[in-house]
C-alpha cells in the first residue's frame, strides 16, 4: 500500500472498547464517542457495539452521527445557527446549548425536545491554556449556578466538561466533589448528567474499579443518568501513520524528509509544539521532517537503529486522536488514506484521496 496512510488496527482499538464496556456496565454511565476528536466512520460499526452513541460540536457532526454511528445522538454545539435548528433538532435526541442566551434565543423552536445546558465549573486539567475549557475568561458554558436557576424548568441535563486528559482519579474525584457542592442542588432537579471526556480512564494502570464506584455512587446520589464523552480515551494506541523517506541531507543533524507533514497531517503537534511519539531503537539520531514548505513542518527527533535513508518506512505511533480529523490540504500535499487492520490481521483500504477531492475542495 502506497504511503502516507493512516493504519487503524481493530486489536489495538478493542482493549479500549472493552474497557469502556466493563465501565459502562460496572457503573451504569453511558459513553459517547466525541466525534471532535475521532470521526473515521469506517469502523464505527464496530465501536457501536461497546458504545452507547456520539456527541458532537457542530451540524455536520451531528448529522454524522446520526448516520454512521447507532445508538442515542447528542448534540452541542458553542453556538447554534438559527438556520442549523431544524436540522439539529431533526437528526438528535439531545441539544446542549452553550449558554442561557443560546437557549432562551432558541427556546421555542427547540421546544418539545430533550435539552441541556453547558456548565463550566471553573476547574480543569489542561496543562495548555489554548485548551482550557476554564481558561480566563472563558466562553465555554455558565459558570454561576444564580443564572441557571430562572431557566432550569427549559432543561433536562447539564454537560460538565472540564477535564482534559486527565489520567489522575483522585483529582477527578476532587473536581466531581467541587462540582457537586457547587452545582448540587441544581444537579439534582436534572434527569441526565453528561461528565464529558478528557477523562483518560482507559490508560495503563487507571483505577477503573474506583472510577465505576464514583460514577455509580453520583449517579444514585443525584438520581440521575451519567454519560462519558470519551474521545482519546476511546481510540488511544489504536492508529499508526506510515510514511516512506523521501530523501536525507545533514545540516548539523541529520534530516529526513518523509511523505507526509504535521501541518497537513498532524496539525496538533504544530499548535502545542510537541513531538510526534515513535517506538525508538538503536543509537542513530536523526529529525524526521515533513515535505511541506513551512520551515517548522518537524515530526521530532528520534533514535534508530542504523542510518535512514530514502525509501525507509516509519511508523508514527498513535495518531487517531485530533488528527485524522484536523488533516487539510496546505501545500497541496496528498492526505493519507485510510485503512484498517481487521481482527484477522487483513488489511484493507477504506479511502484513498486523489487530486478531483483536493480541487473539490476549493472553488
Amino acid at each position: 500500500m502506497q504511503t502516507p496512510y493512516y493504519l487503524i488496527d481493530k486489536a489495538q482499538l478493542l482493549p479500549n472498547m472493552e474497557k469502556i464496556a466493563w465501565l459502562r456496565e460496572n457503573s451504569g454511565a453511558k459513553a459517547l464517542l466525541a466525534l471532535k476528536c475521532f470521526a473515521t466512520w469506517s469502523v464505527f460499526d464496530f465501536m457501536s457495539e461497546y458504545m452507547d452513541g456520539t456527541t458532537s460540536s457542530s451540524l455536520f457532526e451531528v448529522k454524522l452521527g446520526r448516520e454512521k454511528f447507532p445508538g442515542e445522538t447528542h448534540a452541542y454545539s458553542v453556538a447554534w445557527k438559527d438556520d442549523e435548528m431544524d436540522d439539529v433538532l431533526a437528526n438528535s435526541d439531545k441539544i446542549i446549548f452553550n449558554t442561557v442566551g443560546q437557549l432562551t434565543r432558541h427556546e421555542e423552536v427547540s421546544r418539545g425536545h430533550k435539552r441541556g445546558l453547558r456548565v463550566n465549573p471553573g476547574v480543569s486539567t489542561s496543562g495548555f491554556d489554548l485548551a482550557d475549557p476554564a481558561r480566563p475568561f472563558s466562553r465555554l458554558g455558565e459558570h454561576d449556578p444564580k443564572n441557571i436557576e430562572p431557566v432550569a424548568d427549559l432543561i433536562s441535563g447539564f454537560m460538565f466538561h472540564n477535564n482534559c486528559e486527565n489520567a489522575d482519579f483522585e483529582r477527578f474525584d476532587g473536581m466531581l466533589n467541587s462540582i457537586e457542592q457547587r452545582f448540587g442542588y441544581l444537579i439534582r432537579q436534572m434527569e441526565w448528567i453528561s461528565l464529558g471526556g478528557g477523562i483518560h480512564f482507559t490508560g495503563e494502570g487507571y483505577p477503573l474499579d474506583k472510577l465505576a464506584e464514583r460514577l455509580k455512587r453520583f449517579s444514585a446520589q443525584n438520581e440521575v443518568q451519567v454519560y462519558l464523552e470519551p474521545g482519546e480515551a476511546a481510540i488511544t494506541k489504536s492508529t499508526t501513520l506510515e510514511l516512506t523517506v523521501l530523501d536525507t541531507l545533514h545540516n548539523g543533524k541529520n534530516l529526513a524528509i518523509v511523505d507526509s507533514s504535521i501541518e497537513a497531517h498532524m496539525l496538533d503537534l504544530l499548535i502545542y509544539r510537541e513531538s510526534a511519539k515513535m517506538n525508538e531503537s538503536g543509537d542513530e539520531d536523526w529529525m524526521v521532517c515533513g515535505k511541506s514548505c513551512l520551515a517548522g513542518d518537524i515530526f521530532g527527533e528520534f533514535k534508530f537503529p542504523a542510518p535512514l535513508k530514502a525509501g525507509d518506512r516509519i511508523s508514527i505511533q498513535d495518531a487517531a486522536g485530533y488528527t485524522m480529523v484536523k488533516k487539510n490540504w496546505f501545500n497541496g500535499v496528498k492526505m493519507p488514506s485510510i485503512a484498517v487492520r481487521e481482527l484477522d490481521g487483513t488489511v484493507r483500504l477504506v479511502k484513498d484521496f486523489t487530486y478531483e477531492d483536493f480541487s473539490a475542495a476549493l472553488s
